[in-house]
């Protein structure tokens, strides 16, 4: 059982990729902190990261064992990731991972969970159940900033709206795999939900299109 996730940044796809994950006790993937993670080898290097020679051999040294690290989940890692990730030659190094985490889910889980931008139109088209996983501007800037204050950064509402709008068209505008809903992805918007709602909103759909198969 392959479930992709995708939608634009602070949409709630990655709460509830990993809440879905575990009530189902599959493997969980975050797509964005691969790219994170090359990304910020990239600048830790003093490289830029919208050079592809120097993105794509930072994509194909990747350590997995590196995606735990804090700082992917600042601001600079999620610019830097956007960034990266309009380079095809890193996209490519990192397909076949991807690939390999959802056809092959490790720690023998009998399905696996992804998010990223591009998971149901690229990654795992053929996946089993997809998710678009959106909210308005406004809300995703206003829960980056209760997240970077939370970590005791000094941020301002009108400069974390402004990233989020960049990075949006950032991720939306790139010419390869760029974020889009695919055809058959359920959205879910989660402007007016909490966690705990858009999990059982997406446990409803699964639910549903268990029965269906069955029938």
């Amino acid at each position: 059982m392959i479930i992709a996730i995708d939608g634009p940044a602070a949409s709630g796809k990655g709460t509830l990729s990993r809440r879905l994950a575990g009530r189902l006790g599959y493997a969980h993937l975050d797509t964005g902190k691969l790219y994170r993670a090359v990304g910020m080898a990239v600048v830790r290097a003093g490289g830029d990261p919208t050079d592809p020679e120097t993105a794509e051999t930072a994509a194909r040294a990747l350590d997995t064992a590196t995606l735990g690290d804090p700082v992917l989940t600042t601001d600079e890692a999620g610019i830097a990731a956007s960034k990266v990730a309009a380079i095809p030659g890193v996209r490519a190094a990192l397909l076949d991972l991807q690939r390999a985490f959802a056809s092959r889910p490790p720690n023998g889980c009998r399905g696996a969970v992804l998010d990223g931008r591009d998971i149901g139109t690229v990654v795992c088209p053929d996946a089993d159940a997809k998710f678009f996983v959106t909210a308005s501007v406004e809300t995703r800037a206003n829960r980056r900033l209760l997240e970077l204050r939370a970590n005791g950064l000094d941020a301002k509402e009108e400069d974390v709206l402004r990233d989020m709008k960049e990075r949006d068209a950032r991720d939306s505008g790139r010419s390869v795999a760029p974020m889009a809903q695919a055809a058959d992805a359920v959205v879910l918007d989660t402007s007016n939900m909490n966690a705990e709602q858009a999990l059982d909103a997406a446990l409803a759909v699964l639910a549903e299109k268990t029965v269906g198969s069955r029938s």
